[in-house]
């Protein structure tokens, strides 16, 4: 192994389980061009006027937290398709709480970088897309006529605590995180002719966009486990695991059952019960998992508290 040069965005024959670092700037010069040539501005890509279809679901059926369950059984078509309408503006709520955060995390990251580097120009790109899925994600909120659904006080709270004290690793970790499992679910969403065709249309902007920030983040967490100092690689492991708690509780609102008529309390024991929905929460998880665990995130403590989180098998 070679050592890092002056340049911080510049490795020379540096290498990890996964192979050679690649060069930041070419990373983020290939993101560039990817976003000019595959971008997208809700407002006028989808169809924001059609009315839904009957019948037609709002999340896959599988990915909804109660499927399976006894109380899944005793509810009717019509209940259990309001359950994923309130669940999808649900997992809105929690992915503009997060993109919230990820914006701040990254205009951290690139204060005291070169403004004219492309890895600079990327960030300010991402947190340009950031933006537009936040309204994007409210507007469909809206339109469905569902509430709005914050996280916890005490999840508000530990967020922004979080951000605050994160470490850059901890930072790109915490991103993945939250943008790995939520794109999994997607992916299985947007080519899904059983959900509704604007629920396709959001997943599908999200997925393509979404794809760019997890490349940036992945090569940049590579880089920052193999030259951050080791109290910060330390610090990481267990506040990623940490978040990691925080994210799989916050990932289900229980409002969302009483807003459909059911017992919270039954609903939310059915759901921490479920077979189905662990398997589900960690073959979402698996890719970012087996990611994290190749380049020395999964370690110690911090591989407990993922574990803990349901998250890791």
């Amino acid at each position: 192994m070679t050592t890092v040069t002056t340049d911080e965005g510049a490795v020379e024959g540096l290498r990890d389980a996964l192979g050679l670092l690649k060069d930041r700037e070419q990373v983020a010069e290939r993101l560039l061009d990817s976003s000019a040539k595959h971008s997208f501005d809700p407002d006028e890509e989808l169809d924001w006027d059609a009315p839904f279809e009957e019948g037609k679901w709002f999340w896959p059926p599988e990915l909804v937290s109660l499927y399976g369950t006894p109380m899944w059984k005793r509810m009717s078509e019509e209940q259990r398709i309001l359950l994923s309408q309130h669940e999808a503006a649900a997992l809105a709520s929690l992915g503009i709480w997060f993109e919230i955060i990820l914006m701040q995390l990254l205009v951290r990251h690139i204060y005291d970088k070169p403004a004219t580097s492309a890895h600079v120009r990327y960030a300010l790109t991402e947190i340009e897309d950031e933006c537009r899925h936040s309204k994007m994600f409210a507007r469909l909120i809206g339109r469905g006529g569902t509430p709005h659904y914050p996280v916890s006080r005490a999840h508000q709270n530990l967020g922004r605590f979080f951000k605050t004290v994160s470490t850059t690793p901890g930072s790109f970790t915490a991103t993945l995180l939250g943008e790995e499992v939520l794109d999994w679910m997607q992916r299985l969403t947007f080519p899904d002719e059983r959900v509704q065709p604007l629920i396709r249309g959001v997943t599908r902007i999200h997925v393509v966009e979404e794809a760019r920030h997890v490349r940036y983040a992945r090569e940049e967490l590579r880089r920052q486990m193999m030259t951050a100092p080791r109290w910060s690689q330390e610090f990481t492991r267990i506040t990623s695991g940490e978040f990691a708690r925080v994210f799989s509780v916050a990932f289900v609102n229980p409002d969302v059952y009483t807003n459909v008529g059911l017992d919270r309390r039954e609903a939310m024991a059915q759901v921490k019960a479920s077979g189905h929905r662990r398997e589900v929460m960690q073959t979402g998880s698996k890719r970012l998992t087996d990611f994290l665990d190749d380049i020395g995130v999964l370690r110690g403590p911090g591989r407990r508290l993922w574990k803990s989180s349901g998250l890791l098998a």
